[in-house]
């Protein structure tokens, strides 16, 4: 059985520490989802207020509580700076209960595989700790970087699972589907 605490969950790459978000982080929550940048393609993820920081921490920490997974926060090995976040919640999707793997990183981070090295973190976690739910990406279709991110972290695209989003249509990249075999499943053993 694993132990699904949310202290005992650290992932580590062969850059990156994540770990889940504890109240230190909120200061850093904010200024990844203020930066215009960073909520280009999803605005209503922007935050304008701290309090808000706070109230999507504290949405992020009950997740842990309750299900023992949810977002982490990156860094690199040798630095204290949060990078940015990326991690799964369970949520519906046409019906069928699915992890939704979300990663959004400071501007400053960009272009350096961050994204694509914790999600594939993440999805390999997944794949161990919870293999019965299929793992989805939403991604906007002018978001050409996420959708690198979500292949090269085991997903594909699954066009019969487009739908319109709260900012416009989410491209729906996914692996592990019931009953498909066109979609890739997420090898337990990678990283």
């Amino acid at each position: 059985m694993n132990d699904l605490s949310p202290t005992s969950v650290e992932l580590r790459t062969a850059r990156l520490v994540l770990r889940p978000p504890t109240g230190a982080d909120i200061d850093a929550i904010f200024a990844i989802h203020k930066d215009p940048q960073t909520s280009l393609h999803n605005p209503s993820d922007s935050l304008a207020q701290l309090d808000e920081a706070e109230q999507l921490y504290q949405r992020w920490n009950n997740q842990w509580q309750s299900c023992g997974y949810g977002y982490w926060v990156v860094r690199r090995h040798d630095g204290a700076q949060q990078l940015g976040f990326c991690g799964i919640k369970p949520m519906e999707l046409h019906g069928m209960k699915v992890l939704n793997l979300f990663y959004r990183f400071a501007v400053s981070a960009w272009g350096r595989g961050y994204a694509s090295e914790a999600a594939t973190a993440v999805t390999t976690w997944a794949a161990k700790s919870v293999p019965d739910l299929p793992l989805i990406a939403r991604v906007r279709p002018a978001n050409v970087a996420s959708q690198r991110v979500a292949v090269h972290a085991g997903l594909s695209r699954a066009e019969h699972l487009d739908e319109s989003g709260e900012d416009g249509l989410d491209w729906i990249y996914a692996a592990n589907l019931p009953g498909r075999t066109d979609q890739p499943r997420i090898p337990v053993g990678r990283g």
